[in-house]
Protein backbone atom coordinates (compact mmCIF):
# COMPACT_ATOMS: atom_id res chain seq x y z
CA UNK A 1 0.00 0.00 0.00
CA UNK A 2 1.49 3.35 -0.58
CA UNK A 3 1.02 6.33 -0.22
CA UNK A 4 0.01 9.63 -2.99
CA UNK A 5 0.45 13.19 -2.81
CA UNK A 6 -1.82 15.50 -4.98
CA UNK A 7 -0.32 19.15 -4.04
CA UNK A 8 -0.54 22.92 -5.60
CA UNK A 9 2.52 23.71 -4.13
CA UNK A 10 6.24 22.39 -5.48
CA UNK A 11 7.62 22.55 -2.06
CA UNK A 12 5.03 20.99 -0.46
CA UNK A 13 5.51 17.60 -3.37
CA UNK A 14 9.27 18.14 -2.83
CA UNK A 15 9.23 17.26 0.56
CA UNK A 16 6.91 14.30 0.17
CA UNK A 17 9.13 13.22 -2.64
CA UNK A 18 12.25 13.35 0.00
CA UNK A 19 9.58 10.96 2.23
CA UNK A 20 9.78 8.70 -0.38
CA UNK A 21 5.93 9.55 -1.66
CA UNK A 22 5.17 10.24 -4.71
CA UNK A 23 2.58 12.22 -6.26
CA UNK A 24 1.61 15.49 -8.68
CA UNK A 25 1.64 18.98 -8.87
CA UNK A 26 -2.04 20.17 -10.27
CA UNK A 27 -3.45 24.09 -10.11
CA UNK A 28 -6.87 23.63 -11.85
CA UNK A 29 -10.10 21.86 -10.90
CA UNK A 30 -10.36 19.71 -13.73
CA UNK A 31 -6.22 18.55 -12.94
CA UNK A 32 -7.46 18.36 -9.58
CA UNK A 33 -10.09 15.93 -10.64
CA UNK A 34 -8.05 13.86 -13.13
CA UNK A 35 -5.45 13.73 -10.30
CA UNK A 36 -7.92 12.17 -8.04
CA UNK A 37 -9.34 10.03 -10.01
CA UNK A 38 -6.05 8.14 -11.66
CA UNK A 39 -4.52 7.74 -8.14
CA UNK A 40 -8.53 5.91 -6.79
CA UNK A 41 -8.19 3.54 -9.52
CA UNK A 42 -4.15 2.58 -8.58
CA UNK A 43 -5.02 -0.10 -6.52
CA UNK A 44 -1.35 0.21 -4.95
CA UNK A 45 -2.55 3.37 -3.68
CA UNK A 46 -3.72 3.34 -0.27
CA UNK A 47 -3.86 6.59 1.08
CA UNK A 48 -4.52 9.98 -0.98
CA UNK A 49 -2.66 13.08 0.48
CA UNK A 50 -4.73 16.53 -1.08
CA UNK A 51 -3.66 19.93 0.25
CA UNK A 52 -5.61 22.26 2.07
CA UNK A 53 -6.14 24.40 -0.95
CA UNK A 54 -7.24 21.62 -3.27
CA UNK A 55 -9.57 20.44 -1.05
CA UNK A 56 -11.05 23.71 -1.21
CA UNK A 57 -10.92 24.01 -4.77
CA UNK A 58 -12.95 20.96 -5.48
CA UNK A 59 -15.07 20.45 -1.87
CA UNK A 60 -17.73 18.55 -3.39
CA UNK A 61 -15.14 15.67 -5.28
CA UNK A 62 -13.18 15.19 -2.65
CA UNK A 63 -16.44 14.95 0.08
CA UNK A 64 -18.19 12.86 -1.81
CA UNK A 65 -15.24 10.40 -1.92
CA UNK A 66 -14.65 10.88 1.86
CA UNK A 67 -18.34 9.81 2.37
CA UNK A 68 -18.75 6.99 -0.22
CA UNK A 69 -15.26 5.57 -0.70
CA UNK A 70 -13.76 3.23 1.71
CA UNK A 71 -10.23 2.88 -0.45
CA UNK A 72 -8.05 4.58 -0.96
CA UNK A 73 -8.22 6.95 2.01
CA UNK A 74 -8.29 10.80 1.08
CA UNK A 75 -6.32 13.21 4.02
CA UNK A 76 -6.45 17.15 3.94
CA UNK A 77 -2.84 17.98 4.95
CA UNK A 78 -1.72 22.00 5.53
CA UNK A 79 1.15 23.23 3.17
CA UNK A 80 3.61 25.74 4.55
CA UNK A 81 0.93 28.88 3.43
CA UNK A 82 -1.48 26.67 5.05
CA UNK A 83 -3.99 28.59 7.03
CA UNK A 84 -7.08 26.05 8.03
CA UNK A 85 -7.73 25.17 11.54
CA UNK A 86 -7.34 21.36 11.35
CA UNK A 87 -10.05 20.82 13.88
CA UNK A 88 -12.47 22.88 12.01
CA UNK A 89 -12.02 20.35 8.78
CA UNK A 90 -12.71 17.45 11.79
CA UNK A 91 -15.84 18.97 12.97
CA UNK A 92 -16.72 20.33 9.63
CA UNK A 93 -16.61 16.27 8.21
CA UNK A 94 -18.36 14.92 11.27
CA UNK A 95 -21.04 17.42 10.46
CA UNK A 96 -21.37 16.66 6.86
CA UNK A 97 -20.93 12.98 7.49
CA UNK A 98 -23.79 12.14 10.36
CA UNK A 99 -25.65 15.45 10.13
CA UNK A 100 -24.22 16.28 14.31
CA UNK A 101 -23.12 19.68 14.87
CA UNK A 102 -20.26 19.45 17.46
Amino acid sequence: MKFYCVSDNIDTQMGMRLAGIEGVVVHEPDEVNKAIKDACDNKEIGIILVSEKLVKLCPDLIYDLKLHVKFPLIVEIPDRHGTANISDTITQYVREAIGVKI
